[in-house]
Parts: C-alpha cells; structure tokens; sequence
C-alpha cells in the first residue's frame, strides 16, 4: 500500500501496510504510549509520515494480539496511567521479517520505476 500526499500538508499519511513496520521499528528504542508512538514516527520522518490514531490504534491492538508487542498501564510524572506498547521476541523477530519484505518491495518498485521502457512479457 502507497502512502498518500495531504494537499493541504505535503505531509504523508501512512496506510495500514505499513504501519505495523514503523510501529515495530519505532519500539525498538523502548516502550512508548500511543501518542508517543504516533509523535515519534512522525518526528523520525522529518514530519513528513502521519499516524492518524484512528488508524494507529486498531493497529497496536492487532500487533498485540499477534504477540509482537505487550501492553501494559503504567503510571505516568502526569499521575495519569497510560497504557505502555513493548516490542517482545516474536515482534523483533516479525520487525526482521518486515524490513526484508519491505526492502524487497521498494526494490522491486525502484525497478519498475527506473526502466526507460515497457518490458513486454
């Protein structure tokens, strides 16, 4: 799935394909809440990448019950709990396998991309 431009932002709003692999890879780094996790994929990307929480959250909740990640309600220096998303094993093993496919794909497309002409079959 493509990531589409905003018009009004030039910013680009992930789709579902690859979220699971940002979500995965941005956990790497420690456990974050849900809006950390959505600011930070967002920072990392310069502000180009947007994680809208109604896409995010369906998100964490699937990749938890697949077992890549572990969630937790953890107190905060807010004195509000909020619920904290861990990487676990499964999830950093499935985070290698995401990246392979991931480059694999943008390898292919970069392919179709850079031809200067139809390649009939």
């Amino acid at each position: 799935m493509s990531p589409l431009r905003s018009s009004a932002t030039d910013r680009i709003e992930l789709l579902r394909g690859t979220l699971d692999l940002l979500v995965l890879r941005t956990l790497v780094f420690g456990p974050l809440h849900g809006h950390g996790i959505a600011k930070a994929i967002q920072s990392q990307s310069d502000d180009l990448l947007l994680v809208d929480h109604g896409s995010l959250y369906p998100a964490l909740h699937r990749l938890v019950r697949k077992k890549w990640l572990a969630a937790a309600w953890e107190d905060t220096p807010k004195g509000r709990p909020m619920k904290f998303y861990r990487l676990t094993p499964l999830g950093r093993k499935q985070l290698v396998a995401e990246e392979s496919n991931w480059r694999e794909l943008a390898r292919a497309i970069g392919l179709v991309l850079s031809r200067s002409e139809l390649k009939r079959p």
